[in-house]
């Protein structure tokens, strides 16, 4: 009996230390944010011919610059780690400027918003006299503080591909113009009276 005691409480050792070894090491989602930027990234050509390839990374795009807002806006906004994270999120925009975060910052703030989610996201192009723009459609669902969901809303944002030629090779750079705006609205009046 006593050998077979010891046997099991050798093999339940054995068990647990190969339980372990074998975790995988993968970077939290802190490390994750702390380390997001849109300098480094480029994507090859030959990928952006692909619709599934531009779906996924203007999620992936999304994702990123709603995690970094919230974690903006959960911290002081005037500490060195605050004017880090704003700089990081300035980087994901082409031309930002002063009214860049107003219409995301206003609606994060009123539902005091702690994380968000992004889902059923969808590219899409639209004409506007001469020039095709690029739009994505996509869910959000806002979480408070407790991680219970205040809603899902169905917003939009504006992107441009930036050529960055690396090394002969043609590739792109990923960059918003408009985030949490409208798509444009074309003018349904004709020319002529109005009534």
């Amino acid at each position: 009996m006593k050998r077979i005691n010891n046997f099991l409480i050798f093999t339940l050792l054995m068990l647990a230390f190969v339980a372990c070894n074998n975790k995988k090491t993968e970077p939290s989602d802190l490390d994750k944010l702390r380390n997001s930027n849109n300098t480094n990234k480029t994507y090859p050509a030959v990928q952006m011919d692909s619709a599934q390839a531009i779906n996924f990374i203007t999620k992936q795009k999304v994702q990123e610059l709603l995690d970094l807002s919230t974690l903006y806006l959960s911290g002081n906004r005037n500490t060195e780690i605050d004017t880090v994270i704003y700089s990081q999120m300035k980087g994901y925009f082409h031309k930002p400027d002063s009214t860049t975060f107003k219409n995301l910052f206003k609606e994060l703030d009123s539902l005091k918003v702690k994380a968000v989610k992004v889902n059923n996201l969808e590219v899409y192009k639209d004409y506007y006299q001469k020039d095709t723009l690029d739009f994505a459609k996509f869910n959000v669902e806002y979480f408070d503080g407790k991680n219970k969901s205040l809603g899902v809303f169905e917003k939009n944002a504006q992107y441009i591909l930036v050529s960055a030629p690396i090394k002969f090779k043609k590739e792109f750079k990923f960059y918003f113009l408009n985030f949490y705006s409208p798509p444009l609205k074309k003018d349904s009046t004709s020319v002529g009276v109005t009534k």
